[in-house]
């Protein structure tokens, strides 16, 4: 079992930024890549970016592009995403995710094993 725990979610003003965390534990070694998500009221689970654990390469969807960015630090076993020029659609429970396995549809919330309890992220106007 993997656990993940985020953090680093708050109220923020538009234009602004955060940096949330994820830490992961447990089995750690069995993981091949993570992923951001987050989700709105009333709407779908969305997929923000994705990370492979190994060689770090990453993806992130249209939306973030530019403005978001993921990242990992594999020795204290913890991915990182940055937001910046936040705008108030933005505004959602951030989750992690971790995936055991390669897939192409990595932002497919289907693909991944495990999923951290989420952080708020509010973004005022």
């Amino acid at each position: 079992q993997v656990q993940l725990v985020e953090s680093g979610g708050g109220l923020v003003q538009a234009g602004g930024s955060l940096r949330l965390s994820c830490a992961a534990s447990g089995r750690t070694f069995s993981m091949y890549g993570m992923g951001w998500f987050r989700q709105a009221p009333g709407k779908e689970r969305e997929f923000v970016a994705a990370i492979t654990w190994s060689d770090g390469s990453t993806y992130h969807a249209d939306s973030g592009k530019g403005r978001f960015t993921i990242s990992r630090d594999n020795a204290k076993n913890t991915v990182y995403l940055q937001l910046s020029s936040l705008k108030p659609e933005d505004t959602a429970v951030y989750y992690c995710a971790a995936r055991n396995n390669y897939d192409l549809r990595r932002s497919s919330p289907r693909v991944y094993n495990y999923w951290g309890q989420g952080t708020q992220v509010t973004v005022s106007s």
